[in-house]
């Protein structure tokens, strides 16, 4: 009985232990969640601190949606410091490939940031979902993009999508200084022939993209059926990359025309709906069609050496690229053009910001400064509305105002 006794009371001894043990740990763990909760703005978005002022003689305000997959966290980065200005919206994602730990990272670089937390205009995507860039998962998520972009912020004049491998070819004050003078309703997106696209999209086709419901990623499913294509709009289609207006935006979200509703679920089973989505809605919307500039702003890089004489960039080879577009794409991790673009044309310190007119800077080396100096110079910018446009800001005015003079692309393309 004694021997019973003594081994009860150990087994009640050590099940207390256990118990206690197992509560600590519930405790540690529950506290670093409370405190990844409070400290990342991953999520719970953050509203813009500082609002710029709006209207014809001010600067446009730029929406951008920066989105990657796994091991981009680095890469998304290093493209939010050279397309960032306080003045614009950023939202940043990363899609379900990417892990807890590499979204947490991200989320925990912006917030060190202290540029980003004086005016509150980055935020991170906290959920995430699978892409497929050939199905409808990518058009999804650039609608869900832009829902909340326009529950964040609903200042912003235009919304535009970067991957990792864009990059700028302007400043942000070059390319926010041409566009000032456009209408604040147009729409940068490049139409192909309309029989063309077809041919090689296979309009009837039908596909299903299961990264919509699936958790772990997918291909895409071919039907062996083929559907009619509709009667009751036309397809267009082109590029996947533009630069869409607010007011086009805020139509696709808010529904108040049943056309966006109809061909979503029209395309929910096409390949490719990102080319043709937008493209079909300008075009079969009255108020939209006599709003497109049939260009998407980007200078697509040929699998050819970069043009580097002694370390600088071939001006010649920029104002070529420049000439036509404000970022180039697709580029490789580390690219050899990235680092010269910053140098010569952000002008721009290894992982830093680009500063602008509103950063105070006058008599201090950016090159040599200390990131103290860097950050002390950028948490007391000046006047967020103002802007310094440089030789290439006003050689993109002229390339805006060219492109500007007729953009009825719709009849055009039909």
């Amino acid at each position: 009985m004694r021997i019973s006794n003594k081994i009860s009371t150990l087994f009640g001894i050590r099940f207390w232990l256990l118990s206690l043990a197992g509560a600590l740990m519930f405790l540690v763990m529950w506290t670093q969640l409370c405190e990844i909760n409070d400290r990342f703005p991953s999520t719970s978005f953050q509203l813009p601190v500082r609002i710029p002022r709006k209207g014809p003689d001010y600067p446009p305000i730029l929406a951008y949606w920066i989105f990657g997959s796994k091991g981009d966290s680095k890469r998304i980065l290093r493209l939010l410091k050279a397309v960032y200005h306080p003045r614009n919206q950023y939202l940043l994602h990363l899609d379900a490939t990417s892990s807890d730990q590499e979204m947490t990272a991200l989320a925990l670089s912006v917030h060190l940031e202290k540029v980003f937390r004086v005016f509150g205009n980055v935020n991170v995507v906290g959920k995430r979902y699978q892409i497929d860039p050939m199905g409808v998962s990518s058009l999804a998520a650039m609608i869900h993009a832009g829902a909340l972009l326009l529950k964040l912020d609903r200042n912003w004049d235009w919304f535009t999508t970067l991957s990792t491998s864009d990059y700028p070819l302007f400043s942000q004050d070059d390319i926010l200084y041409a566009l000032k003078f456009l209408p604040r309703d147009l729409n940068f997106v490049h139409y192909k022939n309309s029989n063309t696209w077809k041919k090689r999209h296979n309009a009837g086709r039908i596909v299903v993209d299961s990264n919509l419901y699936l958790k772990e990623k997918s291909d895409i499913l071919y039907a062996v059926e083929t559907r009619e294509i509709p009667e009751a709009f036309q397809i267009f289609g082109g590029s996947p990359w533009m630069m869409l207006s607010r007011a086009l935006i805020e139509h696709c979200v808010n529904g108040w025309d049943n056309l966006p509703r109809k061909l979503l679920m029209y395309l929910t089973n096409s390949l490719f709906p990102l080319e043709s989505y937008f493209h079909t809605i300008l075009c079969n919307t009255p108020e939209f069609q006599n709003t497109t500039i049939n260009t998407d702003l980007r200078y697509i890089v040929k699998d050819i050496a970069i043009e580097v004489e002694h370390g600088a960039l071939n001006m010649s080879s920029y104002d070529e690229w420049s000439t036509r577009a404000i970022f180039a794409r697709p580029l490789r991790e580390n690219d050899p053009m990235m680092l010269v673009i910053d140098r010569f044309i952000l002008k721009r310190p290894q992982e830093k910001l680009v500063l602008g007119a509103r950063c105070k800077h006058e008599g201090v080396n950016i090159s040599t400064s200390s990131e103290n100096t860097y950050g002390d110079l950028c948490s007391t910018w000046e006047n967020i509305d103002i802007i310094k446009e440089g030789i290439q800001g006003i050689k993109l005015r002229k390339f805006f105002s060219q492109l500007a003079t007729n953009p009825k692309v719709c009849t055009e393309m039909k």
